[in-house]
């Protein structure tokens, strides 16, 4: 069964030639091995778990044996990188091998990461290393269960090769899946090149397949982009997540999470946290995540000028401090329990946050904590005990007849803390070890339990892990 019961579309290769190059994976590594599998986004694809233990099947998901209906694309597409136009970039180690129309009508583009060069690989190998594919793997599944709009992880392949990053390292192959993978890279790439008639045939076509109630009002579909990527971003505020790179060839017009690179979650409370080494001035600084994204939303509305008129673009534009405010407001209410607006409840926050701040208390526990003993709370915020006992006082006071109960299911207990990612990497790698993988990923997917006997991974990074250090090649 060459297809192994994929309902497969060409969706996309029906776009014009231009807008990809199609081309079959490198067919890197010469024993692909399974590592691991991920049977709930099987289900987003109508797949049958059991086809993991098929060695075709896993043949398909290193890149060494082609769907039968389904030509493997890449796709070509441009961008600001760290606010500088770096013209074309396009898929350079990402290979589109299937889009599957589910029973639910929903398409879902399969894509391989780490299969080799491309014609957009510039000067790249067109691989991916273990580290990496595993932190995206472990993170798109953790935003998933966290309800953050993200792309999805299939399964990870080794590949048998060592591949060169700043030393050498074992190379893997990722599937990923995601609604769509067209960003706002994708209409620059038509825009600064001139070619205005092709960026309405992409804005059409997205239109079409994913907004379908908006066919023909262009407008109105760039005004659902603002929103879309400002409750995202408020989300990732709200959990304390921070991207990275939000250069304009990371956005997703779906307002998806994607690329995971140099990531991190929010150990102590810093608002200034940079999780990328590569970032030294600090562009894609946790507390600046809102900024970009307008910016890169400013970005993608000069693309679509010759669509919409520019008072038209500035005024949905002007949407988005609304639509971020509105979202992330909400979110912080809900994580303190405070379901009744009452006067002083923003200073509550504020003061918290601020609180968090000075004494660099844990971003996660300080939330977790709250409906528990008052004990093992105040220990978070050390020096500045005095300070957190009043203002615990005055939240026991304001939330007296509010429900506290369900806070456990709105605060995680379990995020993918760099240094737990690590652990997963470095089991893999060193040891060949994936059943702590597996035993974190099942953490990931379920980040609201409590999970006896590893309470561990719920804690801050330990002394030998504080130091981790992420980039572009993470």
């Amino acid at each position: 069964m060459s297809d192994f019961g994929l309902n497969l579309e060409n969706h996309y290769a029906g776009l014009p030639e231009d807008f990809y190059t199609r081309m079959p994976a490198e067919k890197v590594g010469t024993a692909p091995r399974l590592i691991h599998a991920n049977p709930q986004a099987a289900a987003l694809l109508d797949l049958d778990p059991a086809l993991f233990g098929d060695p075709a099947f896993v043949e398909v998901l290193s890149g060494h044996r082609p769907l039968e209906s389904f030509a493997p694309l890449a796709m070509v597409y441009s961008g600001h990188q760290f606010g500088v136009w770096a013209g074309q970039l396009g898929d350079g180690r990402a290979l589109m091998i299937g889009q599957v129309r589910n029973s639910a009508d929903e398409l879902w583009d399969v894509q391989l990461k780490g299969a080799g060069k491309t014609p957009y690989s510039r000067f790249g190998d067109g691989r991916a290393v273990m580290r990496s594919t595993i932190r995206e793997y472990l993170c798109s599944e953790a935003m998933a269960a966290l309800g953050i709009p993200t792309s999805r992880a299939l399964a990870i392949v080794a590949t048998g090769e060592t591949v060169m990053r700043e030393a050498p390292e074992p190379g893997a192959v990722l599937t990923r899946l995601a609604r769509s993978h067209v960003r706002f890279g994708h209409f620059e790439h038509f825009f600064h090149r001139g070619e205005k008639d092709k960026v309405r045939v992409l804005a059409d076509h997205v239109i079409a397949e994913y907004f379908p109630e908006m066919i023909g009002d262009h407008a109105a579909w760039y005004g659902e982009v603002v929103r879309r990527t400002a409750v995202m971003v408020a989300q990732w505020q709200a959990v304390g997540f921070a991207h990275g790179v939000m250069n304009t060839d990371n956005m997703s017009i779906l307002g998806l999470t994607i690329d995971y690179g140099p990531y991190g979650f929010l150990d102590a409370y810093d608002p200034q946290f940079i999780c990328n080494h590569t970032d030294t001035q600090g562009r894609y600084s946790f507390i600046n995540q809102p900024v970009i994204a307008h910016w890169n939303l400013r970005a993608l509305a000069l693309a679509l000028s010759d669509l919409i008129p520019t008072e038209t673009l500035i005024e949905k534009l002007a949407t988005f401090e609304a639509h971020f405010g509105g979202t992330y407001h909400a979110l912080m209410r809900a994580k303190l329990g405070l379901t009744r607006e009452v006067e002083g409840d923003n200073k509550l926050i504020g003061g918290l946050l601020a609180l968090m701040n000075k004494a660099r208390a844990d971003y996660t526990l300080s939330f977790r904590l709250l409906t528990g003993e008052d004990a093992p709370w105040l220990a978070l915020f050390g020096e500045a005990n005095a300070e957190a006992e009043s203002w615990l006082s005055r939240y026991r006071v304001r939330t007296q007849s509010e429900d506290l109960s369900g806070l456990t299911l709105i605060n995680p207990k379990y995020v993918l803390r760099n240094w737990v990612a690590e652990t997963a990497i470095r089991a893999v790698e060193d040891h060949d070890d994936t059943a702590i993988l597996d035993r974190i990923f099942k953490l990931m997917q379920a980040p609201y339990e409590t999970h006896d006997g590893d309470e561990a991974f719920a804690a801050p990074p330990p002394p030998n892990m504080c130091d981790l250090e992420v980039s572009c090649s993470s």
